[in-house]
């Protein structure tokens, strides 16, 4: 094969094709599988596994689709968090809903978010994951164009407005397809990286949607509120979006659904401990991610959109940045030092952080209160790796099926399986967190019962952990996990 045509294989483009045709057939070394290119960007003979395949082409295929799938989910996630930081600009607007609204105004993306997991890890195979990242960022513009219809006029009823926020769900769901599409990609010894990449990628959409939108909704306005400007913005990237994962992704055939494995994983206790364990790390992450603008705007007002100029900037984009860059960071010293010693560490460190930051609420420093709150954020992202960490490591070691002597690449169907599960039931987490913190305040007139639920909450997942997988009289204590 000429040097040409190799690299006309790895970035999808060549003179003899457009983008949903390919030629019929490129040889990935002298004597080696035969990847066969299909109409509509259909690979066939994708093995990552192949080291010969993976070495010559493999590796430029798997990483331009998952650059591509990384800037789609990026876009899902800022449009799964874009009614976190609109809803503290809605008074302003002219707008006049109760906290109760507010808070299921920023709750309902996150309960259709966390329900469209679950099909949505389905879809790659059914569809392709060229094909359905193409949909799926499509699918974003209803949800960013309601936004930009509804938030500019004062009179659009509370239902219509919570109805548009549900369809913000939509940007929640897409990480689960993202994260399915990317593992059919990569070998065995790459794919910790790829999909720590992906998530971390994804997850920076929320810090980027609640530091760019207020700045965003003033400049565009010069210095007035401008709230459709929150939705529109993101309309020119959306369609980027979707039109490079139809010029540049593409479709493998080798992926394949895996029902039974879902069922399988179902019945399987351990998915059910993990799932509870992962509702408080990354539900902590995507629930505080939610509510960080509304508390930063109920406990200090003056600090909850700072003027700089003309322009207004507002801190609470710090949460979900710090505890986006911490994940990578908990997976490796999972790696070093084993997932379920450092998923207590965290347990214990957001506990610790949240009673202190409720014991120090009455001195009013706004500037304790957000180094407080970003440690929080920090321990979370540290936990969400470490959590994701142990999942693959427990059903290849201890489930039902690997005690059972069961073959290695069964466990990894149930692995692969219950990951994308724990993924959908961890993300309901954005709901329940901005719920509890409404009851509480609906209830008692504050929030500090909630958060004192959360050390709660946090506690009995560290003794959870320590129980189940870390102590010495159990299998899982002997340095497995």
């Amino acid at each position: 094969m000429t040097a040409e045509r190799i690299a006309d294989a790895a970035t999808g483009v060549s003179p003899n094709h457009d983008a949903d045709a390919a030629p019929a057939a490129e040889r990935t070394a002298v004597g080696g599988p035969a990847l066969e290119y299909r109409p509509g960007r259909w690979i066939a003979n994708w093995d990552a596994e192949n080291k010969t395949q993976w070495e010559s082409l493999g590796r430029g295929i798997a990483r331009r689709n998952l650059n591509w799938s990384i800037f789609a989910e990026f876009l899902g996630f800022v449009v799964w968090q874009l009614w976190s930081i609109v809803v503290v600009q809605l008074p302003a607007a002219g707008f006049r809903f109760s906290t109760n609204e507010i808070f299921w105004l920023i709750s309902m993306p996150s309960l259709v978010g966390a329900t469209l997991r679950i099909p949505y890890t389905f879809m790659v195979p059914r569809f392709g994951g060229r094909n359905w990242t193409i949909v799926s960022a499509m699918l974003l513009l209803i949800p960013s164009t309601g936004l930009a219809l509804c938030v500019g006029n004062p009179g659009t009823p509370f239902g219509v407005m919570l109805l548009v926020a549900a369809l913000a769900g939509f940007g929640g769901g897409n990480f689960a397809s993202s994260m399915a599409n990317i593992t059919f990609f990569y070998p065995a010894r790459e794919k910790g990286w790829a999909l720590g990449l992906n998530a971390a990628g994804g997850n920076l959409g929320a810090a980027v949607a609640q530091l760019a939108v207020p700045v965003a909704i003033t400049v565009l306005a010069a210095g007035a509120v401008n709230l459709p400007v929150a939705g529109l913005m993101w309309i020119p990237l959306i369609l980027l979006a979707a039109f490079g994962a139809w010029k540049y992704m593409d479709n493998l055939t080798s992926a394949k659904g895996d029902v039974a494995g879902s069922l399988a994983a179902v019945k399987e206790p351990h998915l059910w401990i993990m799932a509870l364990l992962y509702i408080g790390t990354f539900g902590s992450f995507i629930g505080f991610a939610g509510v960080f603008p509304k508390l930063i705007k109920d406990y200090f007002p003056a600090f909850s959109s700072i003027g700089v100029g003309t322009v207004a900037l507002s801190l609470a984009f710090l949460g979900p940045l710090v505890g986006s860059l911490a994940r990578p960071y908990g997976g490796r010293m999972a790696d070093r030092l084993g997932g379920a010693r450092m998923t207590v560490t965290a347990f214990a460190a957001m506990a610790v952080i949240t009673l202190t930051m409720v014991w120090t609420l009455p001195l009013g420093n706004f500037w304790l209160f957000l180094a407080l709150f970003l440690a929080l954020f920090t321990a979370s992202g540290f936990g969400n790796g470490a959590t994701y960490r142990m999942i693959p490591v427990i059903f290849a070691l201890h489930s039902r099926a690997a005690l059972s002597g069961a073959s290695t690449v069964a466990t990894q169907r149930l692995a692969s399986s219950a990951l994308g599960l724990i993924s959908a039931i961890g993300a309901y987490g954005g709901f329940v967190i901005p719920q509890v913190l409404n009851a509480s305040n609906t209830a008692s007139g504050s929030y500090t019962p909630a958060f004192y639920g959360f050390v709660a909450a946090y506690l009995v997942m560290l003794a959870v952990c320590w129980a189940c997988y870390l102590r010495p009289a159990t299998r899982h204590g002997k340095g497995h996990v």
